[in-house]
């Protein structure tokens, strides 16, 4: 059977949803007091997967890297479409 004619199911623990959101902000204030664009910034990172994109100023970067890109993506897409479940 064809697998390119099936569709892939994509699931992201539910462990981490407060952790996620937690540190999207601290790195978004954190860039923000660094004076950078955020939505920039942390839009460069999960594309890209490189963390220069996102400060070290307040710690950002090492927590931002406690996550995986899909888990930030998907806690911006939850709140953006206001589902929190």
């Amino acid at each position: 059977m064809n697998s390119f004619n099936q569709t892939m199911k994509f699931s992201v623990s539910k462990d981490n949803k407060s952790e996620a959101e937690e540190i999207l902000f601290s790195v978004y204030e954190a860039l923000e007091e660094k004076g950078y664009n955020p939505i920039n910034q942390i839009i460069g990172y999960i594309l890209s997967g490189d963390p220069t994109y996102i400060t070290s100023h307040n710690n950002a970067r090492t927590l931002v890297r406690k996550l995986e890109r899909d888990e930030l993506l998907e806690e911006i897409l939850k709140k953006y479409l206001g589902k929190n479940s």
